[in-house]
């Protein structure tokens, strides 16, 4: 019995060899799990996807920058005269200087890139700011806020994504050197805006 199982299992060993031997140098087996899985990332064949390119007009992003702009610089001032609180007052000093200096800051850079940017409000614009200098004291405090929460999350972003994805170098050189102080202005905004929800 015993040399019957030691007899058929040399048999299968030799067979495995003349197996080994017919594939020859450089020929892959056969087995499954030795095949190679073509068309899957990340295995034999791994087929990396790049991002997708995104791009900003710079055009559109100088117009929108100058509207952006002229607009605040209003309702800033309107709150250093009618915000009820002195931290509200405060931050719309700063926001009232810094749109004037990202006004001229601005005309500057575009005129080197040959754009041309807005010098007046439309009239949508002028009825916002005129809503709210209808108002005064805490609501006038509370619909402040909530305006330039929303519109330095508008700057941030616009001005985050052409310091990314800008084609022109000025406009993004501008965009990155203005990017940290809207930063700064948005997390005031939100604090602010914090605070304002409370008192109710």
């Amino acid at each position: 019995m015993c040399t019957k199982y030691l007899l058929e299992g040399l048999f299968v060993g030799a067979a495995t060899m003349a197996l080994t031997q017919m594939q020859g140098p450089g020929q892959q087996s056969t087995f499954p799990s030795q095949q190679a899985s073509p068309g899957v990332p990340g295995l034999n064949n791994p087929m990396p996807t790049a991002p997708a390119q995104h791009q900003v007009d710079d055009r559109r992003f100088a117009h929108d920058a100058g509207v952006a702009a002229l607009t605040d610089v209003e309702p800033g001032k309107l709150a250093e005269q009618k915000a009820l609180h002195d931290n509200v007052k405060q931050f719309g000093q700063n926001v009232a200087d810094q749109n004037s200096r990202l006004e001229n800051q601005l005309e500057t850079v575009a005129s080197q890139a040959s754009i041309q940017v807005p010098d007046s409000l439309s009239a949508k614009e002028r009825s916002r700011i005129g809503k709210l200098s209808k108002l005064s004291g805490a609501a006038f405090d509370k619909e402040f806020v909530k305006n330039e929460l929303k519109d330095r999350q508008r700057d941030v972003d616009a001005f985050r994504d052409e310091a990314q994805y800008g084609t022109d170098p000025r406009l993004k050189d501008f965009a990155e050197h203005a990017l940290p102080q809207l930063k700064q202005s948005l997390e005031t905004a939100r604090n602010l805006k914090k605070e304002t929800d409370a008192r109710d």
